[in-house]
């Protein structure tokens, strides 16, 4: 019979019902804090512990741990009221996701190129779940106020690009999707009926173009191309942001711009066949 020692090393702790619980442990650990950047992300403002334990609805001393060692790694960042931040390292992470990233990196560049000949705010867009968000965006030379800034997020049922992004997906799969997601607009102008959203969507990507105009915010408009793969899948959008009375304007034409800087970003990935 082999010793204790030997029989803990080589037996028991080495069964997978004895690892179980650790794995299952170390993966709370990290669900949670997902969690807490989630949260974080979600309210875009700081927190205090109390209050993140609230929004994630877990334990406070849980939570408390988490934070702690989350600050002590720099993934978080505690003031010195004691409310809690995203961290300097996610930020280097992020830089290095998105240097590597051929797509942004691509739309990017015509991002700035489409600024420069419209004059207005240009955005690249992409989807998170069941949200719009700004991946990019760059000034145009126009005196126009626009809220919404790199990382802001929004539903899908109130943008122009969101529509797109969800445009390749089912009839069922986008039912679920705008029947769980579609909110009120601040304006009140977003449509939340599933079933028309469904067929937006559908008819957008079709169309290669969609445009909103009032329904997130008053006389804001947005006109948003699909940049789609080989698969024809939207995996972003290229869209301007302009006041509700250039939308239809034709010099510059708006949307002809927009449209065309979609297709350039598809052939600088050999998405799209030139000419």
């Amino acid at each position: 019979m082999k010793p204790p020692s030997e029989q803990g090393a080589s037996g028991l702790n080495d069964s997978p019902t004895a690892r179980e619980p650790a794995r299952r442990s170390r993966t709370s650990g990290i669900d949670r804090a997902l969690q807490i950047f989630d949260h974080l992300q979600r309210v875009e403002q700081a927190a205090t512990a109390y209050e993140i334990a609230r929004g994630v609805g877990a334990p406070l001393s849980t939570i408390y741990a988490i934070i702690d060692d989350l600050v002590s790694k720099d993934l978080l960042d505690r003031d010195a009221n004691g409310l809690i931040w995203l961290g300097p390292r996610l930020y280097h992470y992020g830089l290095t996701y998105a240097r590597n990233l051929d797509l942004l990196s691509a739309a990017t560049q015509e991002m700035d190129e489409l600024a420069r000949l419209s004059g207005e705010t240009v955005q690249v867009c992409g989807r998170d779940a069941d949200m719009m968000v700004v991946l990019a965006m760059q000034d145009g030379g126009a005196h126009f106020n626009v809220s919404s800034r790199a990382g802001s997020r929004s539903p899908l049922n109130w943008t122009a690009s969101g529509r797109l992004l969800v445009g390749h997906l089912s009839e069922p799969d986008l039912l679920e999707i705008f029947t769980r997601s579609a909110r009120v607009s601040p304006t009140g102008r977003a449509e939340t009926d599933p079933s028309i959203l469904v067929a937006n969507a559908h008819e957008a990507l079709a169309q290669g173009l969609s445009i909103q105009a009032g329904e997130s915010d008053f006389a804001v408009a947005c006109i948003a191309a699909p940049i789609l793969d080989p698969q024809g899948v939207c995996q972003a959008t290229m869209s301007i942001v302009v006041p509700e009375t250039k939308v239809h304007q034709k010099d510059p034409d708006l949307i002809d711009l927009v449209k065309s800087s979609a297709r350039r970003v598809e052939s600088r990935l050999g998405w799209r066949r030139l000419g």
